[in-house]
């Protein structure tokens, strides 16, 4: 009798801590939806802007893309003197690319950028998401009202996607033919080499896209190669010379 009194009581006893531990989970899981909730919300404008870090009392906060996080935790870059407090409650999307801090440039407009460029300010919308605390949505040009995307930013991220693809081009593209070897110093100057090859500059037209000019690299090209058009020797370097002097 005492035996079954107790193997009566231990499991009563399992099933009250399974009780428990279910209450428990159950609890934690209310006050994790209840801080997302908090946390993820939708912004206006004019609430964006008392986040400018000037209120020690309030979060620092930013918007990129119409993405808003807390940057409080970088408060020495984001705050009042900081380096980055130019991006603090607002949205200045296409200074993170154009580096114009400036009251004109710190807008949320990409028009007018090439795909590259889109994609730079995504790839910096990346960096927040994995580096500080997502708050919520803006209302404006990304996100109506309800916090649904506007063909805006569904726009912005086809061209950004165009822009990765182009990028991928260019890479495969450039790894058929070497770069050249490089050093500089402030005493020598600076020097380019290949170790098979010869040194070229040729031009780099995905650059276009990225910045609306071509830009030009040093690659390492065969001898029965040097013919193509486009190729450009160094000035002062001879035709067959596999280092030059810059």
């Amino acid at each position: 009798m005492r035996e079954m009194d107790s193997t009566s009581r231990l499991r009563a006893s399992s099933q009250w801590l399974l009780g428990l531990g279910f209450l428990v989970a159950l609890v934690a899981m209310v006050i994790r939806f209840s801080i997302t909730n908090q946390h993820e919300r939708i912004w206006k404008v004019e609430e964006l802007a008392m986040h400018n870090g000037t209120d020690e009392g309030l979060p620092i906060l930013l918007g990129i893309l119409g993405s808003v996080f807390d940057v409080t935790k970088g408060r020495s870059h984001y705050g009042p003197g900081g380096g980055y407090h130019h991006f603090a409650g607002r949205d200045a999307s296409r200074a993170f690319i154009s580096g114009n801090f400036t009251g004109d440039g710190l807008i949320d407009s990409l028009h007018g950028l090439s795909s590259l460029e889109v994609k730079g300010v995504v790839d910096w919308r990346k960096f927040y998401f994995e580096r500080y605390i997502y708050v919520g949505k803006l209302v404006g040009r990304y996100y109506d009202g309800q916090g649904n995307p506007t063909k805006y930013l569904k726009g912005v991220e086809a061209k950004a996607k165009r822009g990765a693809q182009l990028e991928e081009k260019q890479k495969i593209e450039e790894a058929k033919i070497p770069s050249c070897n490089s050093k500089w110093s402030q005493e020598e100057g600076g020097e380019v080499w290949c170790e098979t090859g010869y040194p070229r500059l040729v031009k780099r037209p995905v650059d276009i896209a990225r910045t609306g000019s071509v830009s030009q690299r040093c690659a390492c090209f065969k001898e029965d190669e040097l013919g193509q058009p486009g190729l450009e020797v160094y000035k002062g370097c001879d035709y067959l010379s596999k280092l030059c002097s810059l």
